[in-house]
């Protein structure tokens, strides 16, 4: 069957996006009075914020939204560190050029997501980018994938689907799309 759809991930696959989130991530920890570590933020790297939060030990609602919304503010600051996926990134380029139809499925959150996708020069190459806002189950639920599959009208068997996270992996293989690891180094 031909590929018709390439969706990535964003956080280490199209994008490592480690450090940067993590220095926001630190800073908006310590402004609520509390510490983060590089070992446990890598440990968590790639879950959707309730399950971030969660394995934080983080239950008080007003200190996670704070949190939140801290990262949001702090993490451009920091863009200067993500380093692009070009080999990826042109490859998607090349395909939707081609009339392939391209896709972000990425639990980050949108403002997030498109801020960095804007300061990496790539908010106009997809057709469709879902945040995690956008759906009810976080990876490893395949709704993500389903969800983006759905709306631009291709099946599995069309589909191509890049991912490096584990539950992210999870995600894309329960959806039976074709799916390439992506290596990290984080």
């Amino acid at each position: 069957m031909e590929i018709k759809l390439l969706i990535t991930d964003f956080d280490g696959t199209l994008v490592d996006t480690f450090e940067a989130n993590y220095r926001a991530y630190e800073r908006a920890f310590a402004a609520v009075g509390l510490s983060l570590t590089r070992e446990r933020y890598r440990e968590c790297f790639g879950f959707r914020f309730d399950r971030f939060m969660a394995t934080m030990g983080i239950v008080d609602t007003q200190i996670s939204s704070r949190i939140k919304e801290l990262k949001s503010e702090y993490y451009p600051r920091f863009f200067e560190h993500l380093q692009v996926n070009g080999a990826l990134l042109g490859f998607i380029r090349m395909f939707r050029a081609g009339g392939g139809k391209t896709a972000v499925a990425s639990t980050a959150r949108r403002r997030n997501l498109e801020n960095a996708l804007k300061h990496i020069g790539a908010l106009n190459d997809f057709d469709l980018i879902l945040a995690g806002e956008d759906v009810t189950n976080g990876k490893p639920s395949p709704e993500i994938y389903n969800t983006v599959m759905s709306r631009l009208g291709a099946t599995p068997g069309e589909t191509l689907i890049f991912e490096d996270s584990p539950v992210g992996l999870q995600a894309a293989h329960s959806a039976d799309a074709n799916v390439i690891q992506i290596q990290t180094t984080n």
